[in-house]
């Protein structure tokens, strides 16, 4: 009798394919025995001659989709004797875990069925195989067999039955396998809730888009909000509906052919395109590009994809349009994706709803990615790329829970080897994100086996995950992290870097070790411990958050701070447009000055001495400059008196600032857009850089950090401005200084450390312009450096970072 070979396969085995590959290989070797899902992956049994070949075939030829992370084998010494080679009933091991393999978009085959007038699944929006379909959104929990899944309530008609068995058709062991006869179907109604009565749905909604009509569309992992990207009306109509006044809508277009009419596309782009995550690809704009500039107001990118379900195949096909296709919500709140809760959400924003009976398991927006000096770099990690872990060089010897930050959360849960990071959860300012952020955590605890340990949280005491880790049981052990030591580690343990680093670390804030607000910092740092080493010179935040919200207030702080109340008058204060928006923004000064307490001094005789002036009796343009004066002098008071005016180092609020003082954008209705229309117009030729200055008596030859003084740069950028200088030549010059600052820095860092491993992470280095011109001054430095493109440089990467510091502390406590 031969040797019975027990071999266990872990890594994302279910889903892709898999049972069916290792089927149809025991069978091209005459093995007999079995394989079946269990929750550690695939566990085979096998007799015959040719084991050793099989093994070999499955390490070297597995299936497309497929990542074995790990094979085992052992003999066995006794047991049954096999007739044939069968699949088997999935088992399940209590603590045990695999893989679940993301959504995946529609394959080459399904496509050629889909469009194919004799195959019996012709234009079926819901056609799928073993090598593509929903698979981590409908997926209830493990083993991954149809059971688990949202697909449990439909039964397979015989002929999907007899595909299901047949181990030479594609969808052998397909969980979501479905037809017309069988599986879910579409229905059209209106915002009402009505039934639309309709022989051919998608013809219909095609017919209503080229109207200009807004349609709902539930996709993979919720609803897409879709209209004709060409019709300027149509977008103006969903900006409103939506509350979503400037930040880019993406837009769906059917090939690569297409994206070139309007956007540049090199070969990266392409490739990811055209992967089987299909994300949102930030491509730079034609200058021939029709696009409506509404779709992404004053921005050189626009985000594209291409169609990833049947569903979105067919609406592109026969709608010929390039489509709108931006998340089923209302600004800030999390994606819809339940039918009845996108009926009660969205009815006020779209004029339709194409629906179907699928449900959607877990939520999952679209990912988000761009290259950078032909690397991908990904902006938004979540529908293609989700759940599969981020495997490390680095072992958690204790399951922890990361919570990630307020912005663009995400959490993480590691274990072993692995960091499951969570898809884009989102800023968690309301309740309806915080529930879909606790429903997540519960889900990838259960998917993936992961009761943790150790919690890992941001030391922002209002944080909402801060609060969440903080009330967890007691007898978790909760381990605060620094915003910006986060951001380090995560870049060094995606990069496998184990050894103390200079860490560079711009964003727009995250809260210090000394209480303020820091986001421009450079630290020494390893998994556990940091230094922070320099950061830029303090600057008032006028008004806290409404800073954030009005780069105005930067401005006016950074040109109080060298000049006090003698401003020099700038292009930002004779702008007609300025006073108009300031009369209404700095309302809200006023409001804060009147609810401030008495006893504040300065704030309470304000009060008494501004009150006649409030801007509801005010008219004309005169008495609006007027009043605009007033409010500078007491935003002036606020900042010389340190009335609710806290500190910041933060590099992110630099940038708002410059785009302030060269008239660019004065509020923001999303993150880093002054930022992003700054970057937009600087010159690509201008090679000329800002003097900055450095506080000498610290860094190399002091234990207190170095001081980067922006001062300098302001002077010499008002100086421009005076001269008449072009804004994009003073915008490169800034973002030349912001280069030469960190390689000076580097330099001093390294000359006193002797560390030579240079990483960049924060959201600002989403900043192309930035990112490519430092990365090779500093590479001709002779640093090596590292960034991100495993998971985000901004909050939605925060969470690995933590949890690797979480775990490295954790082992300083046992």
């Amino acid at each position: 009798m031969h040797n019975r070979i027990r071999i266990q396969i872990t890594g994302t085995v279910q889903g892709v394919g898999f049972r069916p590959f290792v089927y149809n290989l025991a069978n091209k070797y005459n093995l007999k025995g079995f394989c079946l899902n269990d929750s550690r992956g695939v566990l085979i049994e096998v007799q015959g001659e040719l084991i050793d070949r099989f093994i070999e075939e499955i390490k070297t030829s597995p299936p497309p989709l497929s990542r074995i992370e790990e094979l085992t084998s052992r003999v066995l010494v006794d047991g049954e004797a096999y007739e044939d080679f069968s699949i088997r009933e999935s088992v399940s091991h209590q603590g045990n875990f695999t893989f679940v393999s993301s959504d995946i978009a529609t394959c080459q085959d399904c496509l050629r069925e889909l469009f194919d007038p004799l195959d019996r699944r012709h234009y079926y929006p819901f056609i799928n195989c073993t090598n593509c379909g929903p698979r981590y959104s409908i997926t209830k929990d493990i083993p991954y067999d149809r059971s688990n899944t949202t697909m449990d309530c439909f039964t397979m008609c015989e002929a999907c039955e007899s595909e299901y068995h047949d181990p030479a058709n594609r969808r052998f062991h397909a969980q979501p396998n479905a037809c017309p006869v069988c599986g879910p179907q579409l229905m059209l109604l209106n915002n009402e809730g009505f039934t639309v009565q309709t022989q051919d749905p998608i013809s219909t909604v095609c017919t209503l888009l080229h109207d200009g009509k807004i349609v709902a569309v539930k996709g993979l992992g919720g609803y897409h909000l879709a209209c004709d990207a060409l019709n300027s009306n149509a977008v103006s109509f969903l900006r409103k509906r939506k509350y979503r006044e400037d930040k880019p809508f993406a837009v769906m277009m059917e090939n690569i052919e297409t994206a070139n009419n309007f956007c540049f596309v090199n070969a990266k782009e392409e490739t990811l395109l055209l992967s089987i995550q299909r994300p949102i690809v930030l491509l730079r704009k034609k200058s021939s590009c029709t696009i409506p500039n509404d779709i992404a107001p004053d921005n050189p990118y626009l985000g594209v994809m291409l169609p990833y379900t049947p569903l979105h195949y067919l609406i592109i096909k026969e709608s010929e349009l390039p489509l709108v296709m931006t998340s089923g919500n209302v600004s800030d709140e999390p994606i819809a994706y339940k039918n009845t809760e996108a009926f009660a959400r969205l009815k006020g924003i779209v004029d339709y709803f194409l629906v179907h009976d699928r449900d959607i398991f877990m939520r999952c927006d679209d990912s988000v990615v761009k290259v950078v000096e032909d690397n991908e770099m990904i902006i938004r990690r979540s529908r293609g790329y989700a759940p599969f872990p981020v495997r490390l060089q680095y072992a958690f010897t204790k399951p922890v829970l990361a919570c990630g930050a307020f912005l663009k959360n995400t959490f993480c849960l590691a274990r072993g080897n692995h960091a499951f990071l969570s898809h884009h959860i989102g800023d968690l300012e309301n309740t309806e994100t915080m529930n879909s952020y606790e429903t997540a955590i519960e889900h990838y605890k259960r998917l993936f086996s992961i009761e943790p340990k150790v919690i890992a949280y941001d030391l922002h005491p209002e944080y909402i995950s801060t609060k969440y880790a903080l009330a967890q049981n007691d007898d978790i052990l909760k381990i605060g992290v620094q915003h910006h030591h986060a951001h380090i580690v995560s870049c060094m343990a995606e990069n496998n870097i184990h050894d103390k680093v200079i860490g560079v670390a711009f964003d727009g804030l995250g809260y210090g070790d000394d209480g303020k607000f820091w986001g421009g910092e450079f630290l020494i740092a390893d998994f556990s411990e940091y230094e922070r080493a320099g950061h830029l010179d303090y600057v008032p935040m006028p008004g806290g958050e409404q800073a954030i919200k009005e780069p105005w207030r930067m401005a006016i702080s950074y040109l109080y701070h060298m000049y006090g109340n003698d401003i020099p008058m700038l292009r930002l204060f004779n702008n007609p447009k300025f006073i108009e928006e300031k009369n209404d923004k700095l309302g809200f000064l006023w409001q804060q000055l009147l609810s401030s307490p008495l006893e504040r001094g300065a704030v309470g005789v304000l009060r008494k001495s501004y009150t006649p002036l409030n801007p509801l009796f005010l008219e004309g343009n005169h008495k609006r400059l007027k009043f605009l004066n007033i409010k500078l002098e007491i935003l002036f008071k606020m900042l010389s008196r340190k009335i609710n005016s806290p500190l910041t180092s933060s590099m992110g609020r630099l940038f708002d600032g410059v785009a302030s003082l060269l008239d660019l954008q004065h509020s923001v209705n999303y993150e880093g857009q002054a930022a992003i229309k700054l970057e937009s117009i600087a010159d690509e030729c201008e090679t000329g850089h800002y003097l900055f200055g450095i506080n000498t008596n610290a860094g190399a030859h002091s234990n207190m950090p170095i001081i980067i003084q922006w001062q300098p740069v302001i002077k010499h950028i008002i100086e421009d401005m005076q001269h008449g200088i072009a804004s994009p030549i003073i915008s490169a010059r800034f973002h030349n200084t912001i280069v030469e600052m960190v390689v000076q820095v580097c330099t001093m860092l390294s000359n006193s450390k002797g560390i030579n491993d240079v990483v960049l992470s924060g959201g600002v280095f989403q900043n192309n312009f930035l990112l490519s011109r430092l990365v090779k001054k500093l590479k001709l430095q002779g640093f090596t450096v590292y960034s991100h493109k495993k998971v985000p440089c901004n909050d939605g990467g925060l969470s690995l970072g933590q949890a690797v510091i979480a775990s490295e502390r954790y082992k300083t406590c046992v």
